[in-house]
């Protein structure tokens, strides 16, 4: 039996249903990856006592480097904004010094990132900027993986940047190289055109001659044709297509993300790639509404993160 690989677990926004998740879900983590625990004893107690949940036997711990603060359920504050980014910071930490083999993230809030004076939009900027590499977001589960091109940027910015074709072409050229390993010999990757109808032949939009073009570039690079031509958005991911592809390229976020978490929303994940460590996140967020209300929670997303270091 291969040796269960140590992760360190970013604890999030613990204002929200992170904490749950964490001490709810360890007996059962625990039997797949050996993991450590960014939060300090005196958060993790509190946080115990208002869920009226027991700490779990081995539930290791580091201490974090922020500041203690009182939980307040379902609010949005500058002192859990700082504390989850500080825990984030601790699991970094622990992969650069070699004590974990990578890093399952849960769920952040950005408002509360920004009330506490974070420059990132969320953990994928940061870790660009931590590591000074191209990070790609895909989101999914082994039905079906996305990535996105784009991510969080005002849809007026999108046109600009698929019209970008040296760091389109980087992009379809990094996330080939990222996923080749899980790839068969005859299987192609599914990339979404930008307008509707894929711009009808310039009719609707001339951005798709931009994606074209990108595209036969990487396909010279990686010397191998793996990319479709621009598939039409609305049908991409339509049953018959999806027989098809598992692995899609959107080009903004909502484009494919939205039919993602209408198909796989309990047990899709966030993963980051092109990177120097591996990470992997729940793929939804803090949830407010039932943060510390003694509701069950769906704790498939996170399972499947932590499992995505049983097959990397």
């Amino acid at each position: 039996m291969p040796k269960r690989k140590k992760v360190a677990i970013s604890i999030g926004d613990l204002n929200g249903i992170g904490i749950q998740l964490a001490l709810e879900n360890h007996n059962s983590i625990k039997k797949i990856v050996d993991p450590i625990y960014c939060i300090d004893k005196e958060m993790l107690n509190q946080a115990s006592k208002l869920l009226k949940i027991s700490i779990p036997k081995e539930f290791v711990t580091v201490e974090s480097v922020s500041s203690h603060f009182m939980i307040e359920p379902a609010k949005v504050t500058k002192e859990s904004g700082k504390y989850s980014f500080s825990s984030f910071e601790k699991a970094i930490m622990l992969t650069k010094s070699k004590k974990v083999e990578g890093i399952v993230t849960l769920p952040i809030h950005k408002k509360a990132w920004e009330l506490g004076g974070i420059k990132y939009k969320g953990h994928t900027d940061a870790l660009r900027d931590l590591f000074m590499a191209d990070a790609i977001m895909m989101l999914g589960s082994p039905a079906m993986y996305v990535a996105l091109y784009t991510e969080h940027i005002p849809l007026q910015q999108v046109s600009k940047e698929v019209q970008n074709i040296e760091k389109l072409t980087s992009f379809l050229v990094d996330f080939y190289n990222a996923i080749e390993d899980d790839l068969r010999e005859d299987e192609k990757i599914a990339l979404l055109g930008l307008n509707p109808h894929a711009g009808d032949d310039g009719v609707l939009g001339d951005e798709e001659r931009s994606i074209v073009e990108a595209t036969n570039i990487a396909h010279t690079i990686i010397n191998r044709e793996i990319y479709t031509q621009p598939l039409v958005p609305d049908v991409a991911f339509t049953p018959n297509s999806r027989k098809n592809y598992r692995y899609f390229v959107a080009m903004y976020h909502d484009q494919g993300l939205a039919p993602l978490k209408a198909l796989y929303f309990d047990e899709g994940i966030n993963v980051s790639l092109n990177l120097p460590i591996k990470r992997s996140s729940v793929d939804h967020g803090t949830a407010f509404d039932i943060a510390y209300k003694g509701v069950k929670l769906n704790n498939l997303s996170y399972l499947n993160a932590v499992r995505y270091f049983e097959t990397t």
